[in-house]
């Protein structure tokens, strides 16, 4: 049976979560979701919609789709329902996640990784976000757990969009960018938005692109890039299975992020930009060589990185020009999960280079290009 795909959906309290998640669950696309509900409330789905008093806590509605609560954890609940899929008791061919409001997604994520059982049967595909326009400056100012679900995220979605004026709207954009380049950023009105951008994201999958938008991130001096964007290369794509997953590597170690102001000729500088005046702490940093790395120095260096800096690492993601292979590595992780595996050869007229970008908590900038640099060849 095929692996299940799973979607986390984040965001703090008020950005629509619920509004969202109702609309996925009540139209009629043809597609039987699952829904895990951290729990249910006057927040949460409105009770009209759901069959409920079952003793289970798995509600079965109209269109197919059902509804759990989680009891005991996610692990157990993710588990279970497949299971019961297996057995032919439950239908559903994908499952929605819907954290708490100040829910860190990251062992949210991690779960897909980290159980055996669990990644036998699912395949995580994305990090939704959703932020609040009218609310999401003062929210990530005081919360951490906003910004961190921000710089989580596979997509970002700004709701209630047109109840700011056009430059806060830009200005929450420009700041998101700054804190994720890898996440396509857009304002959404839940009424007309298409399945396409919440589904089949592949997020998590080792793919050759590397979404960063290069218009962004590239210092004046630097010549243009073709724009990279999703994971549509029209390779294979592998899932990153966790530490053990037979192909590839992973590791479980241990992450950390810094500013916008590397000096190296190796790196991207990022833009620098009216609109952006805050210092939050989560932000991103893209690192770029045309030196190839030596595999063994590599390894040892982000081992030991992550093994520091790992609970502040929230995503990390490369493309690797490495010494002893014609092909592409493609390496990322989560926290202190860390998974490689090949990717395509170079081509014979593609510039052979790395590109990696880190996105996480005052990370020690320094300490990192300090490092790669150390293990190029």
């Amino acid at each position: 049976m095929s692996l299940i795909p799973a979607t986390i959906l984040t965001g703090f309290l008020g950005s629509g979560k619920t509004t969202l998640l109702q609309r996925l669950l009540t139209e009629a696309h043809g597609q039987k979701i699952a829904v895990i509900e951290n729990e249910f409330g006057a927040e949460n789905i409105d009770a009209e919609i759901l069959v409920s008093g079952t003793p289970e806590q798995i509600i079965q509605m109209s269109n197919g789709c059902i509804c759990c609560t989680i009891r005991e954890d996610l692990r157990s609940t993710l588990s279970e329902l497949a299971e019961k899929r297996r057995r032919g008791e439950l239908d559903f061919e994908r499952v929605v996640i819907e954290t708490t409001g100040l829910a860190d997604p990251g062992p949210v994520a991690q779960t897909f990784f980290m159980d055996d059982e669990v990644a036998e049967s699912y395949l995580l595909d994305a990090v939704i976000t959703l932020v609040d326009a009218v609310h999401a400056g003062a929210q990530l100012d005081t919360h951490q757990q906003a910004r961190r679900q921000v710089g989580f995220a596979d997509q970002i979605f700004i709701s209630k969009a047109d109840l700011v004026s056009p430059a806060a709207l830009l200005a929450l954009q420009h700041r998101l960018k700054h804190m994720n380049p890898r996440a396509p950023i857009e304002p959404v009105h839940f009424g007309h938005m298409a399945l396409n951008k919440v589904f089949d994201l592949r997020g998590f999958n080792l793919n050759v692109k590397l979404e960063i938008d290069p218009d962004f991130l590239l210092d004046a001096s630097a010549p243009p890039e073709p724009h990279l964007h999703g994971p549509d290369c029209g390779h294979e794509h592998e899932h990153e299975h966790g530490p053990d997953c037979g192909h590839g590597h992973a590791h479980e170690h241990g992450g950390h992020q810094h500013g916008p102001d590397c000096d190296h000729p190796a790196h991207a500088h990022e833009a620098q930009h009216a609109h952006h005046h805050h210092d939050d702490d989560v932000k991103s940093f893209v690192y770029r060589a045309q030196r190839p790395f030596d595999p063994a120095r590599l390894e040892d260096f982000l081992g030991a990185i992550v093994q520091v800096y790992g609970p502040n690492m929230l995503r990390y993601k490369g493309v690797l020009h490495m010494q002893g292979t014609q092909r592409k590595v493609i390496f990322q992780g989560v926290h202190q999960l860390m998974g490689s595996d090949l990717g395509p050869e170079w081509r014979p007229d593609e510039l052979r280079q790395s590109k990696m970008v880190f996105i996480g908590i005052d990370l020690p900038r320094d300490i990192l290009v300090q490092g790669l640099e150390q293990s190029l060849v």
